[in-house]
């Protein structure tokens, strides 16, 4: 399962969100995207996690959780063309 978290602090590590996510089951990757010139958090990320029920549960336990002093907006990702 794909799963996109919104509103991160600009401080936190992927490190950091990896070990939020692992809380609840395996994670095979763990991305924070950056701005493409300056190298800043742009403050979201992608988390990659191979069964379906532990990434329903995360995305359950950790949607409006605080991590790092902000509240996260956690959710399946949705593929890039369904973006709007």
């Amino acid at each position: 399962m794909d799963i996109y978290v919104g509103n991160l602090s600009y401080d936190i590590s992927v490190e950091e969100l990896r070990e939020s996510f692992e809380q609840h089951g395996t994670v095979n990757s763990c991305k924070i995207i950056s701005d493409r010139d300056t190298g800043r958090s742009k403050g979201f990320g992608f988390i990659e996690m191979p069964n379906a029920s532990e990434g329903a549960a995360a995305v359950e336990e950790l949607n409006g959780a605080m991590l790092k002093g902000r509240e996260a907006r956690v959710n399946e990702a949705r593929p890039r063309d369904d973006r709007r």
